[in-house]
């Protein structure tokens, strides 16, 4: 298993590969698709490194890999999973791989923002994905409802999929509408990951981000076009004292240009304070 590992970091590194999806460099992403195609735990690469290695496990992992250098595949797509932190999520090519600073939010209940997880009665994720944040919220915040919507119908089955495997089909409501569309109510945490990627990004997106549906990450022109929108209906889907928290990627600069009078906070996550604002409903309606 060493062996393999040397080799394919380096196969990894020659070939370009572009990471992301899961893992940052070739020697974490070799290691993980390892550990997953043995079905080894992915916490004990040291313990196994000197295990030989049989001949049906060998052309396993040498499948992998091919695919992972000749077709530019994501990790995720071929292990048809992804994780956040310790949850792990089902993906597949129908839906955009799960990556979100808002699930480090999640994490520590949205704390200090939220300082009694009892009181969050309902929740929203808007452009749910794979359903991975509505997870996360109901998880986080266990008296809430939790609906979540999304634009895809493909994308809703592999939601639909992961909430039935957490349980929570009682508590995750699924939608099929676009943003606001169909719902109903207000809400105390409204969250959201939105297509953000500007036109002149989405022309240069390596190989690996193009086999993610491109609606799942589009934003248009300057990468705010459904941030707009969500920002001129948010309030009207927010409780008094409900909070909006948005991932916009590299785009801090121009939505503040966009909205200079919003008064906008920036969370801190592993990745710096410009990717996720939070704004309450007093912010949004002025």
């Amino acid at each position: 298993m060493r062996d393999w590992l040397h080799v394919t970091v380096k196969r990894f590194n020659k070939a370009g590969l572009v990471f992301g999806h899961g893992s940052t460099n070739a020697r974490d992403e070799a290691a993980y698709l390892l550990l997953h195609t043995l079905k080894l735990p992915l916490d004990e690469l040291d313990s196994v490194l000197d295990r030989r290695l049989q001949p049906a496990e060998f052309e396993a992992l040498e499948g992998i890999a091919r695919r992972r250098v000749d077709e530019r595949v994501p990790a995720a797509y071929l292990t048809r999973e992804a994780w956040l932190g310790e949850i792990r999520f089902y993906v597949d090519e129908r839906t955009i791989i799960p990556r979100s600073y808002i699930a480090e939010l999640l994490r520590d209940d949205l704390h200090p923002w939220v300082n009694d997880g009892q009181s969050i009665g309902k929740a929203l994720d808007l452009c749910t994905g794979s359903g991975c944040l509505a997870i996360l919220l109901a998880l986080a915040f266990p008296a809430a409802e939790v609906d979540a919507t999304e634009l895809s119908a493909e994308a809703l089955e592999v939601a639909a999929r992961n909430v039935a495997e957490y349980g929570l089909r009682d508590r995750v409501h699924l939608v099929e509408g676009d943003l606001f569309a169909g719902l109903a109510g207000r809400y105390d945490v409204i969250v959201s990951n939105p297509p953000y990627v500007n036109r002149e990004s989405m022309e240069r997106l390596p190989q690996e981000y193009r086999a993610e549906p491109k609606m799942a990450l589009a934003g248009g022109e300057d990468g705010l076009d459904i941030v707009r929108r969500l920002l001129a209906q948010a309030g009207a889907h927010l409780n008094a004292h409900g909070l909006l928290i948005v991932e916009i990627g590299h785009n801090r600069e121009v939505l503040e240009r966009v909205f200079p009078k919003l008064p906008f906070t920036w969370l801190e996550t592993s990745g710096g304070d410009g990717f996720v604002f939070l704004l309450t409903a007093a912010d949004l309606r002025g």
